[in-house]
């Protein structure tokens, strides 16, 4: 089984209005939909673009008010994705649930489906600026393609819910990030390869780009999209497919191939999931 995955590194700018967000997003998945991907992948927070366009009184809107373009937001992708035929990952959008507010990945189906993975591990300043809540429970989903798992920037930094993912049959973790520095870009980065080595799975990740002057806490990002792979003989040594122009607007693309996968698990130089010390150690089977 092979599917091809493009990543976005999405430019981060001002704007006046919804319309010119869905310009920007349509032209991003057209561009991956002439590159024959399967999978599209946004960034975290990437819809946090939308604040820049303000209020009647010109003042940016806050995080309280991003959900209100939820039903916008959902509309535009899931038409996207069903004339496309291309599975969009959309980044993350920041939903209200009972009063609290939550960092959500959404994935759209060909079909016209939608589903749905809060984060659960959140930041400090999610916790201390935005009063984000953790999502209580994680799910793979099954696709024509093969089975995946979303897991958002913070979350990828924690190898238990990685290791939950690849035991639920997860072979591909999409991760949609946004880090502001050089340290918590690496810090995705790096353990994005950990979590690749440790479980014999793939890792595609992507961040913003650019700037949201007007908006707090999304003035400054540092971002580039990767796929990357386990570090064995199939697969490139550095194990890394593809990855782009640190800060540049760009998308990326590369083929999963995920035969290779299983050959590695099975009788690569390295056999990391099957050579798990249950026995030492509580983990998932």
């Amino acid at each position: 089984m092979k599917l091809r995955v493009s990543a976005v590194q999405y430019h981060l700018h001002t704007i006046q209005s919804f319309k010119e967000f869905a310009k920007q997003v349509e032209h991003y998945i057209k561009t991956a939909e002439e590159f024959g991907a399967d999978f599209v992948l946004f960034p975290e927070f990437f819809t946090t673009q939308l604040m820049s366009i303000g209020n009647q009184q010109g003042q940016p809107l806050a995080i309280q008010d991003l959900p209100d373009f939820t039903e916008q937001y959902r509309s535009l992708f899931i038409n996207l994705a069903k004339q496309t035929k291309m599975h969009i990952i959309g980044g993350t959008h920041v939903i209200r649930k009972g009063g609290r507010l939550y960092n959500v990945a959404h994935l759209f189906y060909p079909d016209g489906r939608v589903a749905e993975q809060p984060k659960l591990h959140i930041t400090p300043t999610e916790v201390k600026e935005w009063n984000m809540s953790p999502g209580d429970g994680l799910q793979v989903f099954e696709t024509d393609k093969g089975t995946i798992a979303m897991l958002t920037c913070y979350d990828i930094e924690f190898p238990e819910i990685v290791r939950m993912a690849k035991a639920k049959g997860a072979d591909v973790i999409f991760s949609p990030s946004c880090t502001d520095d050089r340290h918590g870009f690496h810090r995705v980065r790096y353990t994005s390869h950990a979590r690749a080595i440790e479980n014999q799975v793939y890792v595609v990740t992507t961040g913003t780009v650019g700037s949201l002057p007007t908006v707090d806490f999304m003035r400054a990002n540092f971002g580039q999209a990767a796929v990357i792979t386990p570090n064995d003989i199939p697969f490139p040594p550095r194990g890394i497919l593809v990855e782009g122009e640190i800060n540049h607007d760009m998308i990326v693309t590369a083929d999963l191939d995920l035969e290779l996968l299983y050959q590695v698990r099975e009788s690569g130089s390295v056999t990391t999931w099957r050579d798990r010390r249950t026995d030492l150690y509580p983990d998932w089977k």
